[in-house]
């Protein structure tokens, strides 16, 4: 069996420890051991921990959450999608809340180079919701847009300090009213 070139092993070990412990709580020494590399390789391959964490964020943006691939889903209605937002994580996870926003709260300064990408990806996210919104009828995209992705933003932070998937039930079901009232077309099956 080959092994993973170093640069991989790096990156997948830090994504690993990163979710699970933190990325202050997550040292270089760990990261290296844990990976099987030197702290010189990983200081040649991404220059600092502060780049390897904007690559970590970085992957994290483009793969985006369980709840966050529904927006992309072209098998499912724009309501189906929006709803799907709020569809709780997989159980086979040690879920631990959105990588992007625990990431944010760590972060010490907000001059980081990760931040801007954590910035971005919630501004992408938005955008979808607010078009997936005017599609599926709704008056004010816009508004809707940001009462949903608040929703969601609150139901993964709620979820993780509670550690329940609840927050997830209880914000589609806020969702559904939402949208359902803010429709200019007839209410349809969720």
């Amino acid at each position: 069996m080959e092994m993973e070139p170093p640069s991989a092993r790096i990156m997948s070990t830090a994504t690993r420890l990163f979710y699970r412990n933190g990325i202050l709580a997550t040292g270089v020494g760990e990261l290296v051991d844990a990976a099987g590399v030197s702290k010189r390789t990983l200081y040649q391959l991404f220059g600092s921990k502060d780049d390897l964490v904007t690559a970590y964020l970085r992957r994290v943006s483009a793969h985006g959450t369980s709840g966050e691939r529904h927006l992309d889903r072209a098998d499912l209605s724009p309501r189906e999608r929006l709803l799907g937002l709020f569809t709780r994580p997989p159980d086979n996870v040690d879920y631990r809340g959105c990588p992007l926003h625990n990431a944010a709260v760590e972060l010490p300064t907000t001059d980081h180079a990760a931040r801007e990408v954590i910035v971005e990806h919630k501004r992408v996210v938005l955008a979808k919701i607010v078009a997936l919104a005017a599609e599926a009828g709704v008056r004010n995209p816009e508004l809707l847009g940001r009462q949903l992705i608040t929703l969601y933003e609150g139901a993964t932070a709620l979820s993780t300090t509670l550690h329940d998937y609840e927050p997830f039930d209880s914000a589609r079901s806020a969702a559904e009213v939402l949208i359902d009232v803010d429709s200019t077309a007839p209410a349809g099956p969720p």
